[in-house]
């Protein structure tokens, strides 16, 4: 009997410290992000941006803003480094 290949490990997403204060920052301003709406926003981005040998994935986070969440792929997981909200065409993604 041939043993059957192994299939890869899925991803992890890993949260630095930075980026899990980041949440706590945000509410404080009354802005909820979920967590899922971060893997959502790596998985499907609506632009995507290299900056430093960081990834930045952007996508709609209400009619009015998009989300920012800066990662990087390390060791074939998803480090997290900060997360934030800004005006749309803040950075020219509308």
């Amino acid at each position: 009997q041939t043993p059957r290949p192994q299939s890869p490990r899925k991803m992890k997403i890993i949260y630095t410290k930075h980026a899990l204060k980041k949440f706590q920052d945000l509410a404080g301003y009354g802005i909820n992000v979920r967590k899922s709406k971060i893997s959502s926003t790596i998985r499907s981005p609506k632009y995507k941006a290299k900056d430093n040998g960081n990834i930045i994935s952007v996508s709609e986070f209400d009619r009015e803003h998009n989300i920012r969440v800066v990662h990087k792929s390390e060791n074939h997981d998803i480090i997290i480094i900060t997360v934030y909200v800004c005006r749309k065409g803040r950075y020219g993604e509308y």
